[in-house]
């Protein structure tokens, strides 16, 4: 598979449109794969949520100050968060002919950031699980779609993907990045 030919825009395909319809693709894929594991991923197996570099996330609330929570509370708030503004008709239009609004670009880097964080962490805490269900085919393949995606339209920073450069490198060379 070549998810380079899966990122790339669609001759004659409206930007905003393709990245809203991947978007959406890469939220059920990650909330499936997620809720997969929530059997492994609780709060007394992951009172905070931690990635790679052993890295703490934490969420931020309404006023902005840096809340650290358990993976599970932060897969909570980070799906709820997501789910409300793919079904926003005024930040993801299904409407034909209804204009993207402004800053759209900016909510689909942080829709990315937060699944990157949670795909993340399911590398970090939760492998060895995710090996013996057998879904490890699953995640590389939809962790370099998404990786190759993101970087595509810069929907991700580098500073943010770092840690698992050495993962996205031997993922991305075998589906021909």
């Amino acid at each position: 598979m070549d998810v380079k030919t899966l990122s790339v825009l669609p001759k004659g395909m409206d930007e905003a449109e393709w990245l809203a319809s991947n978007t959406i693709t890469f939220f059920k894929n990650i909330n499936l794969l997620s809720s997969a594991l929530s059997e492994f991923c609780t709060t007394r197996t992951c009172p905070t949520t931690r990635g790679p570099g052993d890295v703490t996330y934490c969420w931020t609330d309404d006023q902005g100050k840096k809340v650290r929570c358990s993976a599970p509370l932060y897969t909570d708030y980070t799906m709820s968060y997501i789910q409300e503004l793919l079904t926003d008709e005024q930040v993801f239009p299904t409407k034909a002919g209804s204009a993207f609004p402004r800053g759209y670009l900016f909510l689909v880097q942080r829709i990315f950031l937060y699944l990157f964080r949670m795909l993340a962490h399911l590398y970090w805490a939760h492998f060895q699980d995710i090996v013996r269900m057998d879904l490890h085919p699953h995640l590389n393949t939809l962790f370099a779609h998404f990786v190759t995606f993101g970087r595509e339209f810069e929907l991700l920073e580098l500073a943010e993907t770092a840690p698992l450069e050495d993962l996205i490198s031997a993922l991305c060379s075998q589906y021909r990045y």
